[in-house]
């Protein structure tokens, strides 16, 4: 069937189920606000809804609108929640077009349900265009769609080699308000380019970008970045580059550091970069970190040059330590990925990841399961083999084993995501983050700020976690637990103690001499953080199996909580924290403990700036 219709009212739609480590780098649906500011002069309205957010039901949302159009962005992870999606849409007698990565590599798939009618392949801002003013997908380069019961893919669209014709994306359209991890801060999302020249055989950039990069002038991105502070009031903003490949014009990247700091922005970005270029520039990484690119994202993959070989990465372990160690010289923060659970990775392998990390001085690093998408050479040959089990695209995430693998189960490379972000992410690794930062600060981050930051993160774990492994997390707890326990710790804080980085002078005069112990316990397993204090010095902290003689104070946490959330559960936090201080010498340290963390919070409430009317 061939139709022509008249679409005049448009809902662009993001769907909630993004998960895994590319939900860290996508909260904002910049693809949806560039093609809606692409088509907004062609159509009477356009809205754009981001279901992660919303609260209203999808058939409230139509009925509040009436689209002609739903167009849904989807990765794989939101496969079957854009199913739904189209289908109320369907119902509703709406026309249906679905776009992004995963829909680009499998369009016969996505065309076999009926709630879809259209597929749009690449790029998508020229091709919308186009189908809404013809109100045919007849002859529409990009689109793949259904004709008398038969799929029919239309001639692939060129990309767009000059970028700067494209408006900025339409952030005016948004109704959410989108905050970076500290919950208070605005974040945005830019992109300064498209596509990479790499061709890792994992990556889906290769299907969509066959290899080409094209960048924006550095004019033209400094033009969005003024406009985007506007859009935010000049109020302090995280913002992150979302090119695959930001270092992948590094003269481009030079010139716009030159055009940032000829302005007075309280803006921190963000980028992801590839490890050699980090290596090969370092004048440009000092030149980045000067200008407030100061958050690198590396794929760093594997220390073992047989995985890097066989994911084609391009690059040798050699540029590892490189890049990090200019990172590190002008105050950056070093975040590096590592992909484990490759089809002949071992555990032994696979646990010597966040010692490497720790060894080439990262100060940041995630460690995601090797996942086959659609599209991809790797996904190409493991479909080939017939080794790919999974069926259900909500766990195409990078945190759960889809495929067969030569030597572990599924169970146990998930549970070794979890041991090695146990392992990496002890308090050494956040007490590093600080120092190294400090290089460009100058100042030192006060114990309040730094606590709270460690309580948001605990936060962000345990509730995406939760929602990952929710059949098994009371293991993976237990699996984090005995990974947490390092002497690594102790070392490091006896060489660079935490009242040398934190601001905490306050706070140790008030607590004196103790040795404060925090167990934290699931059944059967225990792990102790073990603080010994001065009034003015912190000489170490220990991380331990079981519990150590000799505390002053203790603290106890029963992490049942937290492996089985229940009102009961949480009831018995405050009764069990103290169970083990109730001596008058112990409950006396411990009313010290407090009144110096009370302290501390009250001074910092006083000094942080109140918002301007």
């Amino acid at each position: 069937m061939v139709f022509r219709v008249a679409f005049k009212r448009i809902l662009l739609v993001k769907p909630s189920g993004r998960k895994g480590l590319s939900f860290a780098f996508d909260l904002i649906p910049t693809g949806l606000e560039y093609i809606a500011a692409y088509i907004e002069d062609t159509v009477d309205t356009v809205h754009i809804v981001d279901m992660e957010l919303d609260r209203r039901k999808f058939q409230d949302i139509i009925n509040l609108y009436c689209p002609d159009l739903v167009g849904i962005s989807l990765s794989a992870t939101e496969h079957n929640e854009s199913l739904r999606l189209a289908k109320i849409a369907k119902k509703n007698g709406v026309t249906t077009v679905i776009g992004g990565y995963h829909p680009t590599s499998v369009p016969d798939l996505m065309l076999s349900y009926p709630q879809i009618d259209m597929v749009i392949r690449g790029e998508g801002e020229l091709t919308m265009r186009e189908l809404l003013e013809k109100g045919t997908p007849e002859n529409v380069l990009g689109v793949s769609h259904k004709k008398n019961g038969i799929l029919v893919h239309n001639e692939d669209r060129p990309k767009i080699e000059n970028l700067d014709i494209l408006p900025f994306p339409a952030r005016h359209l948004r109704q959410y308000s989108y905050k970076s991890q500290n919950r208070t801060t605005d974040c945005d999302v830019i992109v300064a380019s498209r596509g990479c020249n790499g061709l890792c055989s994992f990556c889906c950039e290769p299907s969509m970008n066959s290899g080409c990069l094209r960048c924006r002038s550095p004019e033209n991105v400094m033009k969005e970045i003024l406009e985007m502070a506007e859009y935010h009031q000049r109020k302090p903003l995280s913002v992150i580059f979302a090119d695959p490949n930001f270092m992948g014009n590094p003269s481009g990247v030079d010139r716009l550091c030159d055009l940032l700091m000829e302005h007075d922005l309280s803006i921190e970005f963000g980028a992801l970069v590839r490890a050699d270029a980090m290596a090969k520039h370092p004048e440009i990484v000092k030149k980045m970190c000067r200008a407030g690119i100061v958050k690198f994202e590396m794929g760093i993959e594997s220390p073992n040059s047989k995985d890097l070989k066989s994911t084609k990465k391009g690059i040798t372990n050699r540029v590892h330590g490189e890049a990090v160690r200019n990172i590190r010289e002008n105050g950056g923060r070093a975040g590096g990925t590592f992909v484990i659970g490759l089809p002949d990775q071992t555990i032994e392998e696979i646990k010597a990841f966040p010692t490497y990390a720790k060894e080439i001085g990262l100060t940041g690093a995630a460690f995601g399961i090797a996942t086959p998408f659609p599209g991809t050479e790797f996904y190409k040959e493991l479909n080939n083999k017939g080794l790919i089990f999974e069926t259900n695209w909500d766990n195409f995430d990078e945190m759960h084993s889809v495929y067969r693998t030569k030597h572990l189960s599924k169970e146990m490379i998930e549970e070794m995501a979890t041991y090695c972000m146990a392992k990496f992410w002890n308090l050494d690794t956040f007490i590093d983050q600080e120092r190294v930062s400090q290089k460009r600060t100058m100042r030192k981050k006060t114990i309040v700020d730094f606590t709270r930051e460690r309580t948001l993160n605990l936060g962000f774990m345990t509730n995406n976690g939760n929602e990952l492994q929710k059949d098994n997390f009371g293991q993976h707890i237990k699996t984090f637990l005995e990974a947490y326990v390092d002497p690594r710790v102790e070392t490091y804080t006896r060489t660079v103690g935490a009242h040398d980085v934190l601001e905490m002078t306050r706070f140790l005069r008030i607590l004196g001499s103790q040795k404060i112990q925090c167990t934290l316990s699931l059944d059967d397993s225990t792990v102790s953080f073990v603080f010994k204090t001065t009034s003015k010095t912190v000489d170490y902290i220990r991380t331990i199996r079981g519990r150590q003689a000799g505390s002053t104070i203790n603290l106890d946490v029963d992490l049942k909580c937290l492996a089985e959330p229940s009102y009961s559960n949480l009831l018995k936090i405050p009764a069990v924290l103290f169970s083990h201080n109730l001596s008058i010498k112990k409950l006396w340290n411990t009313f010290k403990l407090f009144v110096a963390i009370s302290a501390e919070a009250l001074i910092s409430n006083l000094q942080t700036p109140r918002p301007q009317n």
